[in-house]
């Protein structure tokens, strides 16, 4: 009898651990394309994380190079629509375990990263408390906002700039083949969609053809500059001044020997601002 009492209470305990990680974060998502923001975008973003005045803003420039002037561009743009505190920090990998650092991060209302390389943001933060901490934050209410680099470490899965069959570095993908997209793991707050930035502007449906072909399961998400899409939970809305490009569900599709893809159908999808649709 006690050996299935305690069978018993492993079960509800794993179903109840399942369930709660199955909760929805109470937080949104504000991701960016790049590029100008202008004042339209930077008060749909402020709006977007119904600030209070006493919460505050947290900027995160390790992606950048010169993070003290992203910081600086960044500050001087939300001044503008508002009063809330601005803070920062440009942590190092071993400050990304600092308490104190990272509980500043957690309380935060509003995460905001810049954008830069996202390679090097994640190199600072996979597998720390700050990590944690930004997650924590999401799952709290906090909107987590992210422009170009910021926006590519959305996703789980997250496209890190190179080609696998090229040495050369292109902002545009030259071709269209399989096993050429080199991805990373990033922040993961979004599960089920692979973001992309700077699309129209730098015409990268190649590269984003090649993301949908190596994972067809997925929503592959191009944003071009001075847009950004608001996600809370599964639901999507579009804003700002250009479009953002859907692609998902590839039929047929064949990845050949010589490298070509091919398939013989998908849904593709433009939609500009105020335009909702959904992911899983």
């Amino acid at each position: 009898m006690k050996k299935l009492l305690c069978i018993i209470a492993v079960i509800v305990l794993c179903s109840f651990t399942s369930q709660k990680s199955r909760i929805s974060p109470k937080g949104t998502l504000f991701v960016i394309g790049g590029g100008h923001k202008d004042e339209h975008l930077m008060e749909a973003l402020v709006e977007a994380a119904q600030l209070s005045p006493k919460d505050y803003i947290m900027i995160l420039p390790m992606a950048s190079t010169v993070p003290d002037e992203s910081v600086e561009g960044m500050v001087n743009q939300l001044r503008e629509v508002t009063k809330n505190k601005i803070t920062s920090i440009n942590f190092s990998k071993s400050d990304a375990d600092d308490q104190k650092l990272v509980d500043s991060v957690r309380h935060a209302k509003l995460i905001y990263i810049t954008g830069g390389d996202q390679n090097r943001f994640m190199s600072i933060v996979a597998h720390t408390a700050l990590f944690d901490a930004i997650h924590a934050a999401y799952q709290q209410g906090a909107c987590i906002a992210g422009t170009s680099a910021g926006a590519a470490i959305m996703s789980e899965t997250m496209i890190t700039g190179n080609q696998l069959k090229d040495s050369v570095y292109r902002a545009t993908f030259n071709r269209l083949e399989h096993q050429n997209l080199e991805t990373a793991k990033g922040l993961g707050l979004i599960k089920s969609a692979i973001i992309d930035q700077h699309f129209v502007k730098r015409s990268r449906y190649n590269r984003l053809f090649t993301a949908l072909a190596e994972f067809p399961d997925k929503t592959c998400i191009g944003i071009d500059e001075g847009t950004a899409i608001i996600v809370r939970q599964n639901t999507v809305k579009v804003v700002g001044e250009s479009q953002v490009i859907v692609a998902r569900n590839p039929r047929g599709l064949k990845k050949k020997s010589n490298g070509m893809i091919t398939w013989d159908n998908l849904t593709l999808s433009a939609y500009d601002e105020g335009k909702t649709f959904k992911i899983k």
